[in-house]
């Protein structure tokens, strides 16, 4: 048997409760956050964090988020930016921050924030940011609808509001490059 056989037939065998994707749930909802020591093995020579390291922590911190929001299986579908901002060390707490910012049918934009935090000076610097969208996946693998985001309150309005502007926006730049990309061929 394949290693992932046997979780896979352990997940068939469960039966996931059926989430009512007409039922709004609010930013708070789903909000995570989630930290981890750095150590040798997180960092180069320098003692400085690896980025595919950081990358690796947010992609499964901002999973966690889209799953609990969706209540299903997620796949990361696309990493709109990843920002790196300041180094973080060997022995520095890297903390991540991660809030549903924006849902279509299928997929979920999670917003992350990554703070370094020195445990010896009580020093907490923000190390970077991104923007990841996640596709909730049914049993057999495809696409499947997911519940709306609904405000919570004004702050969680604002947030919604300022998500569905930026990815219009990145919708316009996504046609504007395939244009681009076809003129080329």
């Amino acid at each position: 048997m394949e290693p992932f056989d046997k979780i896979r037939a352990q997940r068939q065998q469960r039966h996931m409760p059926d989430v009512d994707v007409t039922k709004g749930r609010t930013i708070a909802y789903s909000r995570s956050t989630t930290s981890r020591l750095m150590d040798v093995l997180d960092a180069n020579v320098r003692g400085n964090v690896h980025g595919g390291v950081i990358m690796r922590m947010v992609d499964e911190a901002a999973a966690i988020v889209a799953i609990k929001h969706a209540g299903k299986g997620v796949v990361t579908a696309r990493v709109d930016r990843f920002d790196f901002l300041a180094p973080a060390y060997l022995g520095n707490v890297v903390i991540i921050q991660c809030e549903m910012h924006y849902v279509g049918r299928t997929s979920m934009e999670v917003g992350v924030e990554v703070m370094a935090e020195d445990l010896f000076v009580g020093e907490i610097r923000q190390i970077a940011r991104s923007q990841v969208t996640y596709v909730a996946l049914d049993e057999n693998g495809k696409p499947t609808p997911v519940p709306p985001l609904i405000p919570g309150d004004e702050e969680e309005r604002i947030i919604i509001e300022k998500a569905r502007i930026r990815r219009a926006r990145m919708q316009k730049i996504d046609e504007e490059l395939g244009k681009i990309q076809q003129n080329s061929i």
